[in-house]
């Protein structure tokens, strides 16, 4: 098992719930350490793809942790030095937008701003139904911020959605691992 940190923040997309799952299953059997992390939204949130109390369930099955939900209760993650790498699965363009303009009014964005005064990688695995227009500018600025690294992503449904961007969840631990040594995993926009 490695001893590497990890946060692991779930943000809405709601639709990508089952796929940010299954990674963070994966994730949880290469990492000794994971804490969950969830946007109000997130958790408190019943849709058609599940309800909140379903999600909170599943990442205490899978991480043994009771997940963090609120703003106090992620701060202390910068001062104590908690985390090695956050990664923000699924990144919404809501998150996006915020975390490019250095708004911190969630768990998950104060989570990030925590963990990034100690120099520490940020890995976002979007999923955007705007990344290919008005989400478009956040994505680039957070491209050519240092400790922001992107899971490879391209469009998901380019017919049904075409604005919309999607990561490949499979390619989290690969992300993650060049994150760490402060490498963006490539390519990063994929066909």
């Amino acid at each position: 098992m490695r001893r590497e940190r990890v946060g692991f923040a779930v943000c809405g997309s709601f639709c990508t719930h089952a796929k940010v799952l299954e990674a963070l299953e994966d994730l949880t059997k290469e990492y000794e350490t994971v804490i969950p992390i969830v946007s109000e939204t997130a958790g408190n949130t019943d849709t058609r793809f599940g309800t909140s109390d379903a999600l909170l369930e599943r990442l205490r099955e899978l991480t043994g942790r009771e997940p963090l939900m609120d703003i106090p209760s992620v701060e202390p993650i910068g001062p104590k030095g908690l985390l090695d790498v956050l990664v923000i699965a699924p990144a919404t363009g809501n998150t996006l937008a915020k975390l490019a303009a250095g708004i911190t009014d969630t768990a998950v964005t104060m989570a990030a701003k925590a963990h990034l005064r100690n120099g520490r990688p940020v890995v976002i695995a979007m999923a955007s139904n705007d990344g290919l227009s008005a989400g478009a500018k956040n994505i680039g600025e957070l491209l050519v911020r240092k400790n922001y690294y992107f899971v490879p992503f391209g469009q998901d449904s380019a017919i049904l959605k075409p604005c919309s961007l999607m990561a490949d969840f499979t390619l989290l631990p690969q992300t993650i691992d060049a994150a760490l040594r402060g490498e963006q995993l490539q390519p990063v926009l994929l066909r």
